[in-house]
């Protein structure tokens, strides 16, 4: 069999345009839905001809024409949709072109993050649910009987990690850092074009079939007590630690309205209630991305923390 002809929506995205170059890059045939507006913004416009110039067929369209939509599907065997969480309902008018087309293999709808499904904190982002859209999409995908896989890859590295999860900060600190709870729930830190490789060799695989992709890498599962260990060791110096609790940190949330709040609510998930990790991978829905693919290699958290020493 062929490598699958694959269509990246999103892909002047930071990471859409990682899942267009890494699916040029392993070999498949690639092609970007583009809207006529991103040919003239400039940062937008050099991504377009950078994958242009590696052998990515540019389609104009949007998740808004149905036209648009049926000509590029028709094209394609996988369809990967990067667009931003704020767009994520916009692809019910495309889950609807894919189920009329009938001829894709393969959906990995925009969901890029936590497992929606699993995050227990929608009660404090003052009715702006992040995660609702994206489990009423793949209940939509799953009732049209679309083949498809989720990617859960937790938090992209350029989320949190480079303030040391402290929110407000674009740096990491150097003298005092907070610890939020008691310091020892796990979060998971991916680098974009890494969760990109994974994607794209999960799309032709058997195995991700009807399945979640989680991406829980060695080396990139790491508490709050291990992660300022890390840097520690890295400036050669111990920061003072201050402690906030649970409940100091709710108080916070609730004290400060979305979304200027989005930094604690997601430390909050990860690092209080352990969203990315209080459960085990389950066979009959989720496969773990690193036991399928350990050739794969991939930017570790210390490795990024090196990065900002």
């Amino acid at each position: 069999m062929g490598k699958s002809k694959i269509l990246v929506i999103g892909a002047t995205g930071n990471l859409g345009y990682h899942l267009a170059e890494a699916s040029i890059k392993f070999c498949h045939p690639t092609f970007a839905l583009v809207r006529d507006s991103a040919f003239s913004d400039p940062s937008k416009a050099q991504k377009l001809h950078s994958l242009s110039h590696a052998g990515a067929t540019l389609l104009k369209g949007s998740l808004e024409d149905e036209a648009s939509l049926f000509e590029a599907v028709k094209l394609v065997d996988v369809v990967i949709c990067a667009v931003s969480a704020k767009q994520t309902l916009q692809q019910r008018l495309l889950i609807r072109v894919i189920k009329e087309a009938g001829s894709i293999k393969r959906f990995i709808p925009s969901e890029f993050g936590s497992d929606p499904t699993r995050v227990r904190v929608s009660e404090l982002d003052d009715g702006y649910n992040f995660y609702a859209p994206k489990v009423e999409i793949r209940r939509l995908v799953e009732a049209e009987g679309i083949p498809y896989t989720y990617i859960s890859c937790n938090f992209f590295m350029k989320i949190l990690l480079p303030s040391l999860v402290q929110p407000g900060l674009d740096a990491p600190p150097r003298d005092k850092v907070t610890i939020f709870g008691d310091g020892n729930t796990k979060g998971v830190f991916m680098k974009e074009s890494d969760v990109a490789a994974f994607t794209i060799n999960a799309v032709d695989d058997p195995r991700t079939l009807n399945k979640v992709l989680y991406l829980r890498p060695p080396g990139n599962v790491c508490s709050l007590n291990e992660l300022v260990e890390m840097w520690e060791t890295k400036i050669g110096k111990n920061l003072e630690k201050l402690h906030i609790s649970e409940e100091g940190l709710l108080v916070k949330i609730k004290g400060t309205s979305f979304p200027a709040n989005f930094e604690m609510l997601f430390i909050y998930s990860a690092f209080i209630r352990g969203d990315h990790t209080y459960f085990d991978i389950e066979s009959s829905s989720g496969v773990n991305g690193t036991e399928l693919y350990p050739h794969l290699k991939y930017t570790t958290v210390s490795e990024f923390l090196d990065t900002l020493v």
